[in-house]
C-alpha cells in the first residue's frame, strides 16, 4: 500500500488515539510492525500550540518515517495553516480527523460532526490539500448516525479533493464505540473510490484482521484500542496476513522491557511526578488479564515515584509474589 510517495511496510497501521499514542508508544508499535503510527490529534487552532500538552504532541522528530500527524478543526483556513505548520515541523503525511466522536470535539462541529456538512468537508479537504506538498489522508466514520450513513459520498468528496488515502471506522458518530463495527459500508467505500482504503473498528487479532480485509476488500487494517497494552499485536497480525504464521506471545522479560521503555518515555515526556500519573492508565492495559491484576494495580497506583512504580511493575510481570519486598 502506498500513501503518496510512501510505500508502507505492512498492511497493519496504528490508529492515532489522544492520550494514548505518545511518541514512545508510537515508536514501540512501529518496531513491532505497524506500518504507520500517526501522532495524537492536534487542534487546528495554532494559537493553542504553546501549551505543554500540545508541544509534546507536536514532537515527531524521532519518529521513523513516514512521520504522520493528525489535525482536527472545522475552519478551512485554520486547517490549512495547521497543515502547513505541521509540514514545516517535519510531518510527511497530514491526516484530517473526521472520525472522533468525543462530545467536546463534536460540540465544536469538528471530528465526526463534520460528516453532517458535506460542503464544509469539501472546503476543508481542498484547502488542506492545496496548502501542503505532503500527502493528505482522512480518518472518518461511516456517517453521522445509522439513518445517515453518507460515508460513500464523503469518500468521493475526499478523492475529488486530492486526498491520498482513507481510514474508515465501521461505526457512525452516534454509535461512538458501542455495539459491533459494521464493514458493509467500508466495502462500499472501497468499491466507490480508487485511492487506498484502510478498515478500522474492532480489529483485535490476526484472524479478525484477515476477515475484515476479506469482507471489505480494504488495502490495510488499522488497530486502535486493541493495541493498548499490547503493541506486539502488529507483529502477530502482520505474520498472519503475510505468511499465515502464528507468533507466540512475548515472554515476561520481553514484556517487561517494553513496559519499562514506555514508562521511561512517559517520565521523560511529562516529568517524574506527572509521568507517574499518566503511566497508570497504560499500566492498567499492560497488566489486564494477569494473575491478581487488580491487587497489583492498586499497589502500583499508590507508587509516587518512577523508581517505586517500576519496581512494582517488575515484580508483577516477573510473577513475584506480592509482598513487602516489592514495595
Amino acid at each position: 500500500m502506498r500513501i503518496g510517495p510512501h510505500e508502507l511496510g505492512s498492511r497493519v497501521l496504528l490508529a492515532p488515539m489522544a492520550g494514548v499514542t505518545d511518541r514512545t508508544f508510537r515508536r514501540i508499535c512501529r518496531r513491532y510492525g505497524a506500518a504507520l503510527a500517526p501522532a495524537e490529534m492536534v487542534t487546528a487552532d495554532t494559537t493553542l500550540w504553546a501549551t505543554a500538552k500540545t508541544r509534546a504532541r507536536l514532537d515527531i522528530a524521532g519518529d521513523p518515517p513516514p512521520r504522520a500527524v493528525q489535525i482536527v478543526g472545522n475552519d478551512p483556513g485554520r486547517m490549512a495553516e495547521a497543515a502547513r505548520r505541521q509540514a514545516d515541523l517535519g510531518a510527511q503525511i497530514v491526516d484530517i480527523n473526521m472520525g472522533c466522536p468525543a462530545k467536546k470535539v463534536c460540540r465544536k462541529a469538528a471530528g465526526s460532526a463534520l460528516l453532517r456538512d458535506e460542503p464544509l468537508v469539501a472546503r476543508i479537504l481542498e484547502a488542506v490539500v492545496r496548502a501542503v506538498d505532503v500527502p493528505v489522508t482522512l480518518k472518518m466514520r461511516t456517517g453521522w448516525d445509522r439513518a445517515h450513513r453518507n460515508g460513500v459520498r464523503i469518500a468521493r468528496i475526499a478523492e475529488a479533493a486530492g486526498v491520498c488515502a482513507l481510514a474508515v471506522h465501521g461505526r457512525t458518530r452516534a454509535d461512538r464505540f458501542a455495539g459491533e463495527a459494521e464493514y458493509e459500508t467500508i466495502a462500499a467505500i472501497k468499491a466507490a473510490v480508487s485511492i487506498p482504503v484502510v478498515a478500522n473498528g474492532d480489529i483485535d487479532g490476526p484472524e479478525k484482521a484477515a476477515a475484515v480485509l476479506a469482507a471489505t476488500g480494504a488495502d490495510a487494517v488499522m488497530v486502535g484500542r486493541a493495541a493498548r497494552g499490547r503493541p506486539w499485536i502488529f507483529r502477530e497480525i502482520d505474520a498472519w496476513l503475510e505468511r499465515g504464521a502464528r507468533v507466540p506471545p512475548p515472554g515476561p522479560e520481553e514484556v517487561l522491557a517494553v513496559v519499562a521503555e514506555h514508562l521511561e518515555g512517559l517520565y521523560a515526556l511529562h516529568g517524574r511526578e506527572h509521568g507517574v500519573r499518566v503511566a497508570r492508565k497504560h499500566l492498567g492495559w499492560y497488566l489486564a488479564g494477569r494473575p491478581q491484576a487488580a491487587a497489583w494495580r492498586a499497589r502500583i497506583n499508590r507508587a509516587a515515584t518512577p523508581e517505586a512504580q517500576l519496581a512494582l511493575v517488575r515484580a508483577c510481570l516477573l510473577a513475584e509474589a506480592p509482598g513487602e519486598r516489592a514495595a
